[in-house]
């Protein structure tokens, strides 16, 4: 091996590591304001309608910020990118923290979805990248670590809520998260050498629609499906414990703690499974089944609750487990075929496809809650259950550029 060569392994073991601990990052930094939300929409005196509203503005950013990812990358490189991106999502989640009116915070919301899709498509490609040097998956165990920063953070949240104050609360993980975003960013592949140019001609411009791009929206649909999954999951899991099944609170929050977790172990567990069944399988398999058990299980269980709550409460958390097993190795299977796309260049792929899933995870519960409105809760989880079936039909989009 070449020293030209021995130093792209190194540099990307390097990478490896940082980027274990990027994603951990990013997880906590993104949930760490989530802890905090009821207090910050009491502060500013928000209905919860005009809140929801607020809300769209992480939506409208993320979404902007996936769209450029995908340029800047391929023009600059993901790591110059990242150095864009560390400085705007913490500027926006110290500036919710100071926000004192609707129109401050849906700025300061849209800030911090800008900075955070450029921070999450370069982490993205930079694992990619990082694999394919190495000749080994990582991409799964990356959103790993995502799954369980996320997680921690939101626990602690809770539990500091009595001693801190919001605005002292996101400050101080604003600072901490600029200061270690880029000790972290520093390790991460330079852009001399993550690819991003391509070793073939891509396109760096690409159409909305056209057969060109149809095998990206094949993939985008299905990151879509399964992100609707993960975020009905995780916003009405509680809900539907509380509201439909009659569980008390302490009780309630079984159902996303238990689909949190089976996420985490998928995802640890995910490249074997990637390697050993390829990504198409594990798509399908995981939609198929993940999406058919989790739906029996409530069918089972909701009906049964009145009458046997502890055996309920059991079948409807082993549901929430299969749905996390499942849908916990997607994200990253997506992403990986969204970077072998023939023809155009992986980060503006990458990007193209994180933007059409990124749809999903924000619009795809305030369906549930639409859908809900109109009968019920239980009617209404009908649809992420189907969605993540669908993302299993789907892996047929991995397979036509993964064969």
């Amino acid at each position: 091996m070449s020293s030209g060569a021995l130093e792209q392994v190194h540099r990307a073991k390097l990478a490896r590591n940082s980027l274990w601990v990027c994603f951990l990052l990013l997880g906590m930094v993104s949930m760490g304001w989530v802890p905090r939300i009821p207090e910050i929409k009491d502060a500013i005196g928000l209905s919860n309608g005009a809140f929801g509203f607020v809300l769209i503005g992480s939506t409208f950013g993320s979404i902007t910020g996936a769209q450029l990812a995908g340029r800047m990358i391929h023009t600059f490189g993901s790591q110059r990118t990242i150095f864009v991106g560390v400085f705007i999502m913490p500027a926006g989640l110290a500036g919710m923290a100071l926000s004192t009116n609707a129109v401050a915070l849906f700025l300061t919301l849209y800030t911090m979805g800008l900075g955070y899709a450029l921070i999450d498509m370069c982490y993205n490609f930079q694992g990619t990248v990082v694999e394919k040097i190495l000749g080994r998956r990582h991409m799964s165990s990356f959103h790993a670590m995502w799954s369980t920063g996320a997680f921690v953070t939101t626990v602690i949240g809770g539990v500091i809520t009595r001693h801190v104050s919001p605005r002292a609360n996101l400050i101080a993980i604003a600072a901490v998260a600029l200061v270690a975003y880029l000790i972290a960013a520093y390790y991460l592949l330079p852009s001399s050498i993550d690819g991003h140019k391509g070793e073939e001609e891509h396109d760096a411009k690409i159409p909305l629609f056209g057969k060109s791009v149809m095998p990206l929206w094949l993939l985008g649909v299905g990151l879509l499906a399964s992100l609707v999954g993960e975020g009905a999951a995780s916003d009405w899991g509680a809900i539907l414990l509380r509201d439909e099944m009659g569980y008390e609170k302490g009780v309630y929050a079984s159902a996303f703690a238990s689909f949190a977790l089976a996420m985490i172990a998928s995802r640890f567990l995910g490249d074997r499974a990637l390697d050993y069944f390829g990504p198409a399988r594990v798509v399908k398999l995981g939609g198929f089944f993940g999406g058919s058990i989790w739906g029996i299980a409530m069918a089972i269980a909701i009906p049964l609750s009145s009458s046997h709550p502890i055996p309920a409460l059991i079948i409807v958390n082993l549901g929430f487990i299969a749905a996390g097993l499942g849908i916990g190795p997607m994200f990253p299977a997506f992403i990986l075929a969204a970077s072998k796309t023939p023809g155009i260049a992986p980060a503006v792929a990458i990007s193209r496809v994180g933007v059409i899933g990124i749809a999903g995870f924000f619009f795809g519960p305030t369906i549930t809650g639409a859908i809900s409105q109109l009968t019920n809760l239980s009617i209404g989880m009908i649809y992420p259950v189907a969605m993540l079936i669908l993302s299993g039909y789907l892996s047929r989009g991995i397979k036509k550029v993964t064969p």
